[in-house]
């Protein structure tokens, strides 16, 4: 149950990122309301998982596959570029949080 809190917890941080940009410097109200909201909401469910999570396996995962997912939504709903060093960066951040995860896993071993 923790994995899918924290899981929900990346995706509402990624809402939260997407509508930030929409909410063009919060001049735009009903983004700046999701902005708020999912923020919240993601703090909530982060603060949840962590019941069975180690605090800083939870973290490296929530912040490290939300900035790759918040980079590719970037490219995808605002046509921002990504050339080959935001792509290997990118792939350096899911390396990462998969090789902090299984450390995580062996820790005990």
């Amino acid at each position: 149950m923790s994995w899918l809190l924290l899981a929900l917890a990346i995706v509402t941080e990624v809402t939260g990122t997407i509508a930030l940009k929409y909410s063009q410097g919060f001049t735009q109200l009903k983004p700046s309301l999701v902005v708020v909201t999912a923020y919240i909401t993601s703090f909530s469910l982060l603060g949840l998982s962590l019941k069975g999570i180690d605090l800083g396996i939870a973290y490296a995962i929530w912040a490290g596959v939300g900035t790759a997912l918040a980079a590719i939504a970037g490219v995808f709903l605002f046509q921002e570029t990504i050339g080959v060093v935001k792509a290997v960066s990118i792939g350096l951040i899911v390396i990462g949080v998969a090789g902090l995860n299984l450390a995580g896993r062996t820790a005990g071993v």
